[in-house]
């Protein structure tokens, strides 16, 4: 890698992407911001649905026509949880798109339930997606990575992962312990010139989080704090949007972020206070 570093904003031009989770929500942000930054990105989920609609406004999104970015968006149905599928795309995106070097893991599902009562099924999915899917993409992408030198690994996590939640124990571990695996992924990869992180979103703007409001007053408890439930506001005073985390995301990606691996950088507003 030359010794120089990019000036205001890094640039991701000519790189090839992958995000999981794509077709909503903060994987569909972090998609926008990649290809905006130039990179060519593969925008996949476990069904087709969210991620053709991304592709097809692509080409007059504001961000495209804001930066002149060259970057393109190309959609694909696959589900993390199955690893031949995973590999198969991996290999056709080498094939058809150039070597991968970012890869962002988004894909995950939330399954609340209190901890003691938490039904088998619940479990085994929350952690065949958050986690086990983790492990997927990276064992298929890692690789190919480490053998060229070079390639970034982003895992969107949770700041649940680190501070105990009610009523989210599966969503909570399975995103400790997918940060844990790509730390520890970062680890060994080190020498080979790939970087692995992670960004650990609050409460955040999308449908997973809409869908534990219960009534009209919950986020304003999300931003004030609610006692009964033991959670901290968030100081900064207001819900992220999923921007917000795309570029966190895009930093770590980016050459800017070259000397940052094994971290875990939470984007929650202060709400850890961490």
């Amino acid at each position: 890698m030359p010794d120089h570093i990019p000036g205001a904003r890094a640039t991701l031009a000519d790189r090839t992407a992958l995000v999981t989770g794509a077709g909503q929500g903060i994987g569909a942000a972090v998609a926008e911001a990649l290809a905006a930054d130039g990179a060519h990105v593969i925008a996949t989920d476990r069904t087709a649905d969210g991620v053709d609609k991304l592709a097809a406004q692509w080409p007059e999104h504001p961000a495209r026509r804001h930066t002149g970015a060259t970057g393109t968006l190309t959609p694909y149905a696959m589900d993390v949880t199955d690893a031949a599928a995973v590999d198969a795309l991996v290999d056709r995106v080498e094939r058809e798109h150039g070597p991968l070097d970012v890869l962002v893991n988004v894909a995950g599902i939330l399954r609340p339930g209190p901890a003691a009562e938490l039904a088998d099924a619940d479990w085994a999915d929350t952690f065949a997606v958050n986690t086990t899917g983790v492990l997927h993409t990276c064992r298929a992408a890692a690789p190919r990575m480490a053998a060229r030198g070079r390639g970034s690994i982003v895992t969107v996590g949770s700041n649940a992962a680190g501070v105990p939640r009610t009523g989210m124990a599966a969503y909570a571990a399975s995103k400790a312990a997918a940060a844990m695996y790509t730390k520890c992924l970062g680890l060994e990869l080190a020498r080979s010139g790939v970087r692995c992180n992670v960004v650990a979103p609050g409460s955040t703007d999308t449908a997973m989080q809409r869908a534990l409001w219960a009534d009209d007053d919950a986020p304003r408890r999300v931003v004030d704090g609610d006692p009964a439930t033991y959670r901290t506001g968030i100081p900064l005073g207001r819900i992220a949007q999923p921007r917000d985390i795309a570029e966190a995301v895009l930093f770590l990606a980016s050459d800017r972020a070259r000397h940052i691996t094994l971290q875990e950088l939470y984007v929650d507003g202060g709400a850890t206070l961490r």
